[in-house]
Formats: C-alpha cells, sequence, structure tokens
C-alpha cells in the first residue's frame, strides 16, 4: 500500500450512550479520498448494558467487561464483511475505539476497554486501537478525535459547525480555509466538547421510567424547563474555560433536577444540553452559517427544535447534505486508522491542545 492509496478499512464506535456498536466498511486514504461501502450497527441488549453501566467512572480494572465488549466488535466486523461481500483480506486495518470508561484529561488520564490483539487474531487483520493515549502523553486531551473526518466531510458552505450529541456533545468548527491534507489545516478549525449531550437526560428517564432514553423527547416535551435548575446546572467552571477542552460522560452532577417531576427534569436535561451548546458559540473564530448534528441526539425532535431556536441558524442532522449520521463517528475512526498507519496527524492545537499535530493509535497484527 502506497502513501497515497486508497484502501478498505472497518471503523468501530462504541459511544458513550452505551447503545451499541456501529461499525462502518470505507474506502480511504485518510486525506480527501473517501468512498462509504457498508454500515451495521448491533445494539447492546439490557444485560450488557447494565454490565457496562457499572464500570463507566472507574479506571479499572474491567478485564470480565472488555471481553464481552471485545467477543461483541468481533462479531460485528464479521457480519459487515458479511454483509458487503469483502474477503478479511482485503481489508487493510480495522479502527477499533472501544469503550471509554474513564476520561480525566486534567490528570492526562483516559481508559478505553477492549482487547486490540484479540480483535486482531481472530477477525484475521490488522487493528488501530488506543486511539486517544499519544495525544494525552504529548499534552492533549486526548478528544475529539472526530475533527479531521468532520473536514473531509464537509461542505463548501463555511463556516460550518459539526456538532455531535451522544453521550457529551462536542463541536467542529470548519473555517474556509479548511482543506484536509494541507499542513496549516489546525489553523482552520476548532473543536472541542460543549457539554452534556444525551447521557443525563438517558439517565434521568432510564431510573424513573425504565426506558434507556427520552423517544423522540416527548417527555421533555412534556414538561417545562425549571430555570432555577438550568441556572445551577450552567454555574460550572467548565463553561468557563477556554477550548480545547473535553470531558467524561459523568461530569456534570444533575442533583438540581433531582426535586422536579419526570417530564420536568427531562426538559430542564434538554434544555441544559442545548445552552451549553449556545455557550460554546463564544469560543468559535465565526459564526457558523448551519450546524449539521450527529449522533442519537439528532433523533429528538425536541432538542433539534430548541437547537434551532437558540442558534437562530439552520440546525440540520447530517443526513441533509447526503451523510449517514449513525455511520460517522465509526467511518471516522476507519479513517483515523488509515491515518494512523501512514504516520498522519490525529490530532492537533485546536482540536485538543497537544503543543503539536500528532499521530496516534497502537498497531495489533493480525498475524
Amino acid at each position: 500500500m502506497s502513501a497515497s492509496e486508497s484502501c478498505l478499512a472497518v471503523g468501530l464506535m462504541s459511544g458513550t450512550s452505551m447503545d451499541g456498536i456501529d461499525a462502518a466498511l470505507i474506502r480511504t486514504d485518510g486525506k480527501l479520498a473517501f468512498e462509504p461501502i457498508a454500515q451495521l450497527a448491533h445494539p447492546y441488549d439490557a444485560e450488557f448494558r447494565a454490565k457496562l453501566r457499572q464500570v463507566i467512572g472507574v479506571a479499572g480494572p474491567h478485564d470480565a467487561v472488555a471481553a464481552d465488549l471485545t467477543a461483541l466488535h468481533v462479531a460485528i466486523v464479521q457480519d459487515l464483511l458479511s454483509l458487503a461481500g469483502v474477503p478479511r483480506e482485503s481489508v487493510a486495518v480495522v479502527g477499533f475505539h472501544g469503550h471509554t470508561v474513564f476520561h480525566d484529561p486534567a490528570n492526562g488520564r483516559t481508559v478505553q476497554i477492549g482487547d486490540g490483539q484479540r480483535l486482531a487474531r481472530e477477525v484475521g487483520a490488522d487493528v488501530i486501537a488506543d486511539f486517544r493515549t499519544a495525544d494525552m502523553s504529548a499534552g492533549g486531551q486526548g478528544a475529539p478525535l472526530a475533527p479531521l473526518f468532520h473536514v473531509a466531510r464537509a461542505p463548501s458552505e463555511r463556516p460550518v459547525c459539526f456538532l455531535n450529541i451522544g453521550g457529551v456533545a462536542n463541536l467542529t468548527w470548519v473555517g474556509d480555509a479548511a482543506q484536509a491534507g494541507h499542513e496549516d489545516l489546525f489553523e482552520h478549525i476548532r473543536a472541542f466538547d460543549t457539554g452534556p449531550g444525551g447521557a443525563l437526560i438517558d439517565d434521568w428517564v432510564h431510573r424513573h421510567t425504565g426506558e434507556p432514553f427520552d423517544q423522540d423527547g416527548r417527555l421533555a416535551a412534556a414538561g417545562r424547563i425549571d430555570a432555577a435548575a438550568l441556572a445551577a446546572l450552567m454555574d460550572n467552571d467548565y463553561f468557563r474555560a477556554p477550548p480545547p477542552k473535553s470531558l467524561d460522560r459523568d461530569a456534570f452532577d444533575a442533583s438540581p433536577v433531582s426535586g422536579l417531576s419526570v417530564a420536568d427534569g427531562a426538559a430542564t436535561l434538554t434544555a441544559f444540553t442545548v445552552e451549553s451548546v449556545v455557550r460554546a458559540v463564544s469560543y468559535l473564530p465565526a459564526p457558523p452559517v448551519r450546524w449539521l448534528v450527529t449522533g442519537g441526539g439528532r433523533k429528538n425532535p425536541t432538542l433539534m427544535h430548541q437547537l434551532g431556536r437558540a442558534l437562530g441558524v439552520v440546525v440540520m442532522p447530517t443526513e441533509d447534505i447526503g451523510i449517514d449520521g449513525d455511520a460517522m463517528e465509526a467511518q471516522a475512526f476507519a479513517y483515523l486508522a488509515v491515518r494512523s498507519l501512514r504516520g498522519l496527524p490525529l490530532s492537533g492545537p485546536t482540536t485538543t491542545g497537544v503543543a503539536r499535530p500528532t499521530t496516534g493509535g497502537k498497531l495489533f497484527r493480525a498475524a
């Protein structure tokens, strides 16, 4: 494989929402070339989701859960390649993010569980895993890592913001001059975690109803936002800190809504996500002309409506410009795996705060 040749790559993502694994097969050179081939999602069953929930926020060890998580990733890669009709020998690399159970950038620690060597052996393809450690070792936040892929997928009308609303929400601002592959790329992008995504809402709904999330934002739509609780939630040093910055899933305390009804709590936590995105705009070099939303949050009409009203510009799911938001993060880690193989940067000063553009990832050979 030459340094400029496009190749087949698989990307895997188990996000902070804990809903399941997304897998994507793409063809890319890790720079400008990108072709989606196939994608697949495997939801976690309730039993495994409960096991995973128990280890969130704990640095480790998590051998039993990690083994189960790896086995589920092996299965989805095999199913994806079968679906696409692609032999494993044709895949240059698998990008394996694992699942983040602990993220403490202030102290330079991050933990993603999952066995990269086992995945490589059982799938029969080389694997890049441990994407975040090199960045954090060099002084970066270790997150977010998808911004370079966002640049490769950004429309021509700019500046534009990609907003990923998973368990945590993060944005990538792409300026007019940002071009994937250019040496000065990082001068024209900004990226950081804005605040909570769906995690607090999901946890609230699960605690009070047993459901995993607020389906279609119905609970939030039925409730009223408690202004005092929202102000207490927003009174957090994180929102006053300039980027680059990143968050753990459980970085925020939802106790200000503890006395509210189920619907009012959902409404207030939804407003918290919206207000944290609004607060993030002040840190951007220029207001985006539109926001392209990916992640599970884009499927919540109440959240999307409130974002559009609060931001005052077009807020749309990425599907409106032909990008499948369900596959985007998995595609990003396939793209980043190819960049890692070729020694290209995965992060930079304006995305994670690392001192200089930095590559990352650890290679696990199939043989």
